[in-house]
């Protein structure tokens, strides 16, 4: 099976330091499947071409790990070592596993340059036809050209097969280029070789980035790279809980449709996500950081940045969702950490709206994007046990202004900006309950601005920071 990767961007030969492959060397590892090569047929200034040669031992595929003969033809007869499948994308995690986290030292300014490229899949298998290629590729800014292959050129009355010769050109980087590959290969196959478990959901989502949950197919994307009902349902629901916090203002994403939030240049600014956690980072920062409580802390976004910061020692996370919990355990990687560093960091299962002595003696408690999904009526609740009972020295709390939301095509007039919101508050709604916290428990408060300012309906998040 083959795949080739272009850079017609003068100097095209950069594309031998982004996939850290020198052009004048043939690179072959080894894939458990059978080996894959990275060689390149040109290599000029003004056209570079990196090519992915996958040599698959079929036998040994047909046979398995255990060396046991198959039990039908089909697992010898197929077409399995010439086409571009999920093998494909696992050869590719393989020889560009540096390029897809993103590292170039040589030459670091590369990694977030769009180039020219180009991609050229000899034989892609593609269940559901053509049209299916441009669904996927399309809204990810590339230009689609395909054409089916025949099933045998001698005998034109049996059709056409399965795969298509398709050539994508777009201008990407490096990075999203592997990274849409990387996902969209088994997808469109749709036959996974290998076990699906619990990891294949954060792989799906780690190497889907933002584009993932802003992509039209989203769901056909999770149920095909999945398979399993169950993972897809997952996946589907965390990109739910994600896409609309990480929404940016209608006009920010670029005219090609990039939508990786990776992949991040000068003239587009930062999603209101990663603007966010920015500003919550900043005030830790200033309030001198020490022992920090994330209430609501999700699969952990949040805790994976405030765990390296200088300024905090200890870091506690207390969420509702087990399941969340656990995938934070994942995301932290705290089995990977030193003993030291793993008894800093703690993870519970807890309700914020009920007294807690585990949260007492905390520097500063944070509730980011967490009161709105409370109910109303519980809010008398959450004050008291948060700044009454665990009363830590500040709080910081971000909340949506639903006074912004008519700047977002996905929410309907009147509506919210995520399916499991209870209330938005508007700016002066905010204030009010700010100032009545303050006054109840003894902090002082000061609201500032995160965001895009709209002159009319001001940010899109607005925080408040509460001190004894």
């Amino acid at each position: 099976m083959l795949l080739s990767l272009t850079s017609t961007t003068p100097d095209a030969t950069d594309l031998g330091y982004l996939l850290h492959k020198h052009p004048d060397r043939v690179r072959t590892v080894d894939v458990g499947f059978g080996s894959a090569h990275v060689f390149y047929p040109e290599a000029s200034q003004e056209r570079c071409t990196a090519t992915l040669f996958v040599e698959v031992d079929p036998i040994a595929l047909a046979r398995g790990a255990k060396g046991r003969p198959a039990v039908n033809l089909e697992h010898y007869v197929n077409d399995r070592p010439y086409v571009a499948s999920s093998m494909l994308s696992v050869a590719l995690g393989r020889l560009f596993g540096t390029a897809l986290s993103g590292t170039c030292d040589a030459r670091p300014h590369l990694v977030t340059q769009p180039l020219d490229m180009e991609v050229g899949l000899p034989v892609l298998p593609v269940r559901g036809g053509e049209q299916i290629v441009r669904r996927l590729f399309e809204p990810l800014g590339y230009q689609v050209e395909s054409a089916a292959i025949p099933l045998d050129s001698r005998f034109p009355s049996w059709g056409d097969s399965r795969c298509y010769s398709v050539r994508l050109s777009g201008q990407h980087t490096v990075r999203a280029v592997l990274e849409h590959l990387f996902v969209m290969l088994p997808v469109l196959d749709d036959r996974k070789h290998y076990w699906i478990g619990d990891d294949e959901v954060d792989k799906l989502l780690r190497r889907g980035g933002d584009w993932l949950g802003s992509h039209p197919e989203t769901a056909m994307i999770s149920r095909r790279y999945l398979r399993f009902g169950s993972f897809a349902d997952e996946a589907l629901e965390r990109l739910a809980d994600d896409a609309p916090d990480d929404a940016d203002l209608v006009g920010d994403i670029d005219s090609a449709g990039q939508t990786d939030a990776f992949e991040r240049d000068a003239a587009r600014p930062l999603g209101l996500s990663e603007q966010r956690q920015q500003a919550v980072l900043e005030t830790v920062r200033g309030l001198g950081g020490g022992r920090v409580a994330d209430l609501g802390c999700g699969e952990g976004r949040l805790l994976a940045r405030l765990i390296d910061e200088p300024t905090v020692n200890a870091v506690l996370g207390i969420d509702a969702s087990v399941a969340a919990l656990e995938r934070a355990e994942r995301r932290l990687r705290l089995d990977e950490l030193s003993e030291r560093r793993r008894e800093q960091i703690s993870l519970r299962q807890g309700a914020l709206t009920y007294a807690d002595d585990r949260l007492r003696g905390f520097d500063i408690a944070l509730l980011v994007e967490v009161v709105e999904h409370i109910d109303p009526d519980r809010l008398d609740a959450l004050a008291a046990a948060v700044f009454g009972h665990a009363a830590p020295a500040a709080v910081v709390l971000t909340t949506p202004n639903r006074e912004h939301n008519v700047n977002y095509e996905h929410v309907h007039v009147g509506g919210m900006r995520h399916r499991d919101h209870r209330f938005e508050w508007t700016r002066t709604e905010f204030a009010a309950w700010v100032g009545a916290i303050s006054d109840q428990f003894g902090y002082s408060s000061e609201i500032s601005a995160i965001g895009p300012h709209d002159p009319d309906h001001g940010p899109p998040t607005q925080m408040a920071v509460f001190r004894q």
